[in-house]
């Protein structure tokens, strides 16, 4: 599975580092490391809706930095 984060202005303004950094501790803490691979996006098109998150090239997703463990609970674990 392949997540791209979006570190455009905008979503970098609305913490997509911080983002990035819990997702890949939820990974570590997962074990995941050879099953998920995060990667940095530049505009996904969402810019309006938090910091936008692709999975695997299919719908743009908005994330925050304070739900990343509900995100990555139901749009992440769900594909695996």
């Amino acid at each position: 599975m392949i997540i791209e984060v979006c570190v455009g202005s905008a979503c970098h303004l609305k913490g997509s580092y911080n983002v990035i950094n819990e997702f890949m501790r939820i990974i570590k803490e997962k074990k995941m490391e050879d099953k998920i691979i995060v990667k940095a996006a530049f505009c996904l098109g969402n810019c309006t809706n938090g910091v936008s998150v692709r999975i695997d090239e299919k719908d743009v997703l908005s994330c925050s930095e304070n739900n990343v463990p509900g995100f990555f609970e139901a749009n992440v674990f769900g594909r695996l």
